[in-house]
């Protein structure tokens, strides 16, 4: 029998307890990621003198593998001193990967501010934590909204990696269970089903939230 209906009902439940977990490293993930994007081109673009360690730090992270990086906080950090469980980890290394990718949509928004905005504001002899916060960062966060759902759905789906290092997240879950009962086939397609589902609401999520804030700029 190719697909057993009593048994794919049977490790619903487990999967589904199993999905939370991915959706709460997702969710962390991305809060980290979208602040501390935010903060790296902030920083960037208001102390120039940073710029350039920025820039190798995000062409860094960028450039190298996210499991390496997972594998670098799990496992190296003991090594100084620095022991993480393996939730926190992970999460953590999926939110700085991304805030890397973060950052330079952040500076491709902030890029597209007209200049004289800036002028403006340092004709008002506005700080620029207040340029920033006021003028800037509203002007430039609903064009660039698209971008950063897009880097929310490719988080989630990174969430498997976290099974290198035995987080029992949805598809570790769905491993074990394949492993114990010698069928991959409910398992797997249940979790490709999940990660579909999850994929299309938080795509259809990031469309209202775009249109709200369309909506409100307009007025």
């Amino acid at each position: 029998m190719i697909w057993d209906w009593g048994f794919a009902l049977e490790i619903l439940p487990v999967l589904a307890r199993a999905a939370i977990v991915s959706i709460e490293a997702t969710l962390i993930g991305f809060v980290l990621a979208a602040s501390l994007g935010l903060v790296l081109a902030v920083v960037r673009i208001a102390v120039p003198r940073t710029g350039w360690t920025i820039s190798v730090l995000v062409e860094l992270i960028r450039s190298t593998p996210l499991l390496i990086q997972i594998f670098f906080l799990y496992f190296v950090f003991p090594k100084f001193g620095v022991v993480l469980d393996a939730f926190t980890a992970g999460v953590l290394a999926i939110g700085i990967h991304y805030a890397a990718y973060c950052s330079e949509v952040y500076r491709a928004g902030f890029d597209n501010i007209h200049r004289g905005q800036w002028e403006a504001s340092i004709a008002l002899n506005l700080s620029s934590w207040t340029t920033f916060r006021d003028i800037i960062i509203p002007q430039a966060i609903p064009p660039i909204v698209p971008a950063l759902g897009n880097y929310l759905v490719a988080l989630f789906k990174e969430t498997p990696l976290l099974s290198a290092i035995a987080v029992l997240e949805l598809m570790q879950t769905a491993k074990i269970i394949g492993s114990e009962t010698f069928r991959y086939t409910e398992p797997i397609t249940l979790v490709g089903l999940f990660f579909l589902a999850m994929s299309l609401v938080s795509a259809a999520l990031i469309r209202a939230l775009e249109r709200l804030l369309n909506r409100r700029n307009a007025r």
